[in-house]
């Protein structure tokens, strides 16, 4: 078999034994994190959680997961992706099952930290993961496949937790049933995990020979590329130093801040639509990560066709600003429509962003620096549900809270032209880079 061959047998396979493992854990981890959106109403009525408590608690998560994100993916580094991951899957689902116990306010914020900190590191993780197993041209489409898992699990996390809300029994309401099913769910999923997953090519019985040494060559010869254009490995200090890692942050931030200010109080929009059931809730929850699923291979495969991946970034974007400040403008129904056009816009901008990191980082420091992306810019799921929750208790509306996420995509959609995929020639160690791109 040629070297060629063997290279392009391989990613194929890599593809179909990770991709739809990796698309289902984080449909699972993705459900975990924001089932709390279904019991809003419920946590209100049982336990006395208002509208601000509930936002700030739902953005608790992402403040522990920040903290703990870069950590964890060095030890992900040290331990191997196998078991890492695996640890990652049975904290988070414990954390998870343990949302169905808490009391009040308190406890409702120390399990939502709990729950981040559990997490932390996945996203990242998988991402480190792909550029040990695929070479850098087959990334960009491994992380549409993969980031389809949370535009899926948005798809199905409405009817799967509308529907466990309706089991009652041993004394429990439905909405602890549903984060003691969902949470477990991800538990017994870790024990798949850590009988699939192998943490280097070398190790996986399923590829020959001849396949993982072309798999392994490739990635090394794309290091060597790197060391070529600089040969001194960039210190953790000079990533604080690059402009590029800040501008990579911000664009996230915009990014994550409308994902997740659409994503906690979407149900509760629905919910006054009329007079509707959980299971109906969940239902109509469905029908905007549906259309946005479309929307991101759509703009995935326009912008493989038609390179300028920061042009399709800022494209998208600007679709959710028009569709998050069309949102405030009407009533519940068009709200809704509104932000069904947003999703097409921030679901396509995550997807698209991350190819922009991966091809300026330099392989060897790229999983810390993507963790640190990643948790600064998921920061933006703190401060959208606790602004729109203090929003909604002090005004009733959520109406300045959605033109603010429209003014900050606008915003995103102009700095994003300020980020590289590639250095500029001539900067020596101090940029994080992947070499000349030939």
């Amino acid at each position: 078999m040629s070297s060629s061959s063997a290279l392009s047998s391989a990613v194929r396979k890599i593809k179909w034994h990770v991709l739809p493992l990796f698309v289902v854990m984080f449909i699972v981890n993705y459900i975990d994190r924001v089932n709390i959106g279904f019991v809003r109403q419920h946590l209100s009525a049982d336990l006395g959680i208002g509208a601000a408590a509930y936002g700030l608690g739902a953005g608790l998560f992402f403040v522990s997961y920040a903290v703990f994100e870069v950590p964890s993916n060095m030890l992900m580094q040290r331990f191997g992706a196998k078991a890492w991951l695996t640890r990652i899957m049975i904290t988070w689902g414990l954390a998870a099952t343990g949302m169905a116990f808490v009391q009040g306010e308190t406890s409702f914020y120390a399990m939502r930290l709990l729950l981040g900190a559990a997490e932390a590191g996945f996203f990242p993780g998988v991402v480190f993961y792909f550029t040990q197993w695929l070479p850098r041209d087959q990334r960009g489409k491994a992380m549409a496949v993969f980031l389809s898992g949370s535009a899926l699990a948005s798809v199905f996390s409405g009817p799967i937790s509308g529907g466990l809300m309706l089991i009652q029994g041993a004394g429990l309401h439905g909405w602890q049933w549903m984060f003691i099913i969902e949470g477990l769910a991800s538990v017994v999923l870790a024990g798949f995990v850590w009988f699939w997953l192998d943490s280097k090519p070398r190790d996986a019985k399923w590829l020959t020979r001849d396949e993982q040494e072309a798999i392994v060559g490739e990635i090394e010869d794309e290091q060597r590329r790197r060391d070529a254009a600089h040969v001194k490995k960039p210190s953790s200090w000079s990533l604080l130093r690059d402009p590029q890692i800040l501008i990579f942050c911000l664009i996230y931030f915009s990014v994550s801040l409308t994902i997740y200010g659409a994503t906690f109080w979407l149900p509760s929009i629905i919910r006054k639509m009329g007079h509707l059931n959980d299971f109906q809730v969940g239902l109509f929850n469905s029908i905007p990560w549906l259309i946005s699923i479309v929307a991101m291979y759509l703009f995935a495969a326009l912008a493989a066709r038609f390179k300028f991946q920061q042009a399709w970034v800022a494209c998208v974007l600007l679709i959710a600003a028009g569709g998050m400040y069309a949102a405030g403008l009407g009533g519940p129904v068009s709200s809704f429509i509104a932000i069904c056009f947003a999703a097409i816009g921030f679901k396509a901008a995550s997807s698209l962003f991350w190819p922009i990191p991966q091809g300026y980082l330099d392989a060897r420091i790229a999983a810390p620096v993507l963790a640190l992306i990643n948790s600064i810019g998921n920061l933006g799921g703190f401060v959208a549900p606790a602004t729109f929750g203090f929003l909604e208790q002090k005004t009733g509306s959520i109406t300045g809270g959605l033109t603010g996420l429209a003014a900050m995509s606008v915003l995103a959609a102009g700095v994003v032209f300020l980020a590289r995929m590639a250095p500029k020639e001539g900067r020596g160690a101090a940029g994080l880079r992947a070499g000349v791109q030939k």
